[in-house]
């Protein structure tokens, strides 16, 4: 027999119990359609963690003020950084650009519209730190620093939600009974490992400290971002800082850290490994299906076997031979399980990238593992499930099955 002739035979096998055969194609169509959903959440989910972490680069390390949550208290004095700790930082060698940071809630008001929006207190390096662009206008400089002055960069956001002009740069704004001067726009950037990126309004860190905050410790800071050049090692790097603030907060060798440090490449390097075992783990759970789906071609081919023992007496009756058989019932399950993982194919990718984008408005990415998945399930699962069948249908003595009613 042709290819030809036994893809005709075991079509014609398989549309001659619609039902059955359906019932079994649907079970290789949602196990399919599960382990490509599944891929296309986790690869989702990967490529979020990666595009807000790669907004700041892996050569960024973030301190934070405070010693590491014991039993999920704090311990340690929280006002552990400075301004002055971010100078002596941005004198190491491989150290870009520095700022301290100091974040705070503010209510935004212009006319008569006010938002709730975050105040961060910031150098003017935070643009490189943060990788900022500009819309419009400029960023403040180091004069501004130094002179504790209100000029203000808003996002654009927040510049949408009070209602600014198309282009707000000297509009002034209240902060606080506080008047502000825009100084510029930030270009859209979206969320990032530090939150929304465009609904804030940057200042100066001395304004904050000084004519909002009004805090007992002036030159105390919640964080120091820092940005390192391309060719700096992060680890060594992150040894220096360690050792610097230590000598600077006199701590003794049997003192913790008073004070965390974030080295983003470790970070996004965890993410990245926490994140695929979190897709092997859901590829996982939907393999089961494929699992069931298999079981049931097995089950339908056994089915098939026993109604069809006249038919098999005949065959070899008129000279066919076991691999004859066998080759006959393989092909019917690897027909099934094909048209079963293609169409499971066409749907896992047609409702994770229709949910993706008609819904969350999200570009769900598309990997060839889906459709590699889809193949050999087709391959394996029709093999694997076909071969005790086949070889039963092989081994039947012609005699008997002739006899069969």
């Amino acid at each position: 027999m042709t290819f030809n002739d036994i893809l005709k035979e075991s079509w014609l096998s398989i549309s001659g119990n619609k039902v059955r055969s359906f019932l079994t194609v649907l079970g290789i169509i949602i196990g399919v359609m599960a382990v490509v959903i599944m891929v296309a959440v986790g690869e989702t989910v990967q490529k979020q963690i990666s595009d807000q972490f790669s907004s700041l680069g892996t050569n960024t390390i973030m301190i934070r003020a405070g010693a590491a949550q014991t039993g999920g208290v704090r311990t340690g004095n929280r006002q552990t950084l400075t301004i002055d700790d971010a100078e002596f930082i941005g004198k190491l060698p491989d150290v870009m650009a520095v700022t301290p940071v100091q974040n705070s809630g503010a209510q935004a008001i212009y006319g008569n519209k006010n938002w709730a929006t975050s105040m961060v207190g910031v150098y003017p390096d935070y643009t490189t730190v943060q990788n900022i662009e500009m819309a419009q206008g400029t960023f403040f400089d180091q004069s501004a620093v130094r002179n504790a002055s209100t000029y203000a960069v808003i996002g654009p956001t927040t510049a949408s939600e009070l209602g600014l002009p198309d282009n707000p740069v000297g509009e002034v704004i209240r902060v606080q009974n506080t008047p502000f001067v825009i100084v510029g726009v930030t270009r859209a950037k979206g969320d990032s490992a530090m939150g929304s990126q465009d609904d804030m309004i940057i200042i100066p860190i001395t304004t904050l400290k000084k004519r909002l905050q009004g805090s007992r410790f002036p030159n105390a800071v919640s964080m120091i971002a820092l940005k390192l050049y391309p060719d700096a090692d992060n680890t060594i790097v992150t040894d220096q800082i360690t050792a610097l603030l230590r000598d600077r907060h006199k701590l003794k060798d049997s003192d913790a850290d008073d004070f965390q440090i974030m080295d983003m490449k470790q970070v996004m390097e965890t993410m990245n490994t926490v994140t695929g075992y979190m897709k092997l783990l859901l590829i996982a759970i939907a393999a089961v299906s494929l699992l069931v789906g298999a079981i049931g071609i097995m089950n339908m081919m056994l089915v098939s076997v026993a109604e069809r023992t006249r038919e098999i007496g005949i065959r070899k009756a008129i000279g066919a031979r076991e691999r004859h058989i066998i080759t006959q019932f393989l092909s019917e399950s690897i027909l099934i399980s094909f048209i079963g993982s293609m169409a499971g194919l066409v749907l896992g990718v047609g409702l994770s990238q229709g949910v993706g984008r008609l819904i969350l408005h999200y570009n769900v990415p598309f990997s060839i593992w889906p459709v590699l998945v889809s193949v050999s399930v087709a391959v394996i699962v029709g093999l694997a499930s076909g071969v005790t069948p086949a070889m039963k249908a092989a081994k039947l003595n012609p005699i008997d099955s002739l006899r069969y009613e």
